[in-house]
């Protein structure tokens, strides 16, 4: 039987809190006005409380429980999650796993879940940048897109999962975000050594039109800036292209050298083999000098 009076021991979603007791522990206090309960009465309020209690117990997560049965079903799900493709069907219950860590997070093993999280996620971006290391060069810009990419896109599902965590210890103990502190991981394990061999290609790949695709290129530039928004200063006017306001405002005497750039990232183009096509429609070379002369002037932030 149940104690019509026992409370949940999960209320409106916060971590566990004991039922009220008298003093010895032992039962739930009387209201003002009750009579004590005597004789037969006793023996079965002390049956409800024995029988809730051995069940409150059954459901206790002990240190032994949450190594070999919580975080192996964590670990398991943070691996499929960093290393899925984009568009791929991951076969986990994010339902299971959120719970999983409600009631780690209840069973005050908090510090232990961060702890194994962190590591986890760390020792991923170890291998990440070493394959990065010995990447040749043609497949290197290429790859650290992917493994940018691929990592911001775990994050999406990594960070509402354990939102529990985040709200009830990093926000609350360690005054951080989970979300903040995951993208400094990739930053200090992967962006860190590798932006100074990662520019040069990329800068290279400027002068040398569809060497590296322009999305690719604008997913990195806008990731580098996201990780750390001061390596502008490595490259200001390739960040600008794609990161709007970067640089001062245009003035009247840069506007001859920026006509000049066009001239001559058309010329570029011709070379690299495309034609003005089909004359009797609107000529490629017209499209290709509206479209380019436009995108400068977007970049350079003047109207």
């Amino acid at each position: 039987m149940e104690d019509p009076n026992h409370n949940s021991w999960e209320r409106q979603g916060q971590p566990c809190e004991a039922d009220s007791t008298d003093q010895e522990g032992t039962r739930p206090v009387p209201a003002s006005g009750e009579t004590p309960l005597t004789g037969a009465a006793k023996s079965g309020t002390a049956l409800n409380i024995s029988t809730a209690a051995s069940k409150f117990l059954m459901n206790v997560i002990t240190v032994e429980d949450y190594k070999s049965t919580y975080w192996p079903k964590l670990d398991s799900a943070i691996e499929q999650l960093l290393t899925q493709s984009p568009g791929d069907y991951i076969p986990i219950s994010y339902e299971q796993i959120y719970s999983c860590v409600y009631k780690c997070v209840c069973q005050q093993h908090s510090e232990q879940m961060y702890s194994d999280l962190i590591k986890k996620i760390t020792n991923h971006l170890e291998r990440i940048s070493e394959e990065l290391q010995v990447s040749p060069p043609d497949l290197y810009v290429e790859r650290f897109n992917i493994a940018l990419a691929q990592y911001m896109g775990a994050l999406q599902s990594i960070v509402p999962l354990f939102i529990y965590m985040n709200k009830f210890y990093i926000e609350t103990k360690l005054n951080r975000d989970l979300k903040d502190d995951l993208i400094r991981l990739f930053t200090e394990q992967v962006a860190e050594k590798h932006i100074y061999s990662l520019m040069p290609l990329l800068l290279d790949a400027q002068s040398t039109p569809f060497q590296i695709t322009p999305s690719t290129m604008a997913n990195i530039v806008k990731g580098l800036y996201t990780l750390r928004p001061e390596w502008v200063q490595l490259a200001p006017a390739l960040f600008s292209k794609f990161i709007p306001n970067i640089l001062p405002p245009t003035v009247e005497s840069d506007l001859l050298e920026y006509a000049a750039q066009d001239q001559r990232f058309q010329r570029e183009l011709i070379q690299t083999g495309f034609t003005r096509g089909d004359q009797s429609r609107k000529r490629a070379g017209e499209e290709l000098a509206y479209s380019g002369s436009t995108a400068c002037a977007s970049a350079r932030g003047y109207r």
